[in-house]
């Protein structure tokens, strides 16, 4: 009924494991974020200037929301766009003009870019 032992004090639980885990955990993250994937993809800011650099027809790929055009004319795949870039470009290095039009989703202007860029169009440069 009644216990006349004395009460034992309680325990006060012990952080050395959690603080343990907690710095494995942060050295296991940052391992692993040295090993992530780096890609990039390269772009040029298109700059003002002298009218003698650009030599050849226009060359002004739109992103647009229903798909990629190439000089205003409708072509859905960037490797269709790549051969006529091909065809149309003087050297490969020339500069190809690149500008999103309104509602155009960004993934598709950085999948545009990563295609482009893929099949050797060298010369992209970013427009508003």
């Amino acid at each position: 009924m009644f216990s006349f032992d004395t009460p034992r004090p309680t325990r006060r639980p012990s952080l050395t494991p959690m603080i343990d885990v907690v710095f494995l955990l942060l050295v296991f993250f940052m391992i692993a974020a040295r090993f992530g994937p780096e890609a990039g993809i390269g772009i040029v800011a298109a700059r003002g200037g002298g009218a003698g650099d650009w030599q050849g027809p226009p060359r002004l790929i739109e992103v647009r929301p229903d798909g990629l055009s190439l000089n205003g004319q409708a072509m859905m795949a960037p490797d269709a766009i790549a051969a006529e870039l091909a065809r149309i470009t003087p050297a490969p290095g020339d500069p190809v003009l690149l500008r999103a039009r309104d509602g155009a989703d960004l993934q598709a202007l950085v999948d545009a870019m990563d295609a482009l860029g893929r099949a050797g169009v060298a010369g992209l440069m970013l427009v508003e």
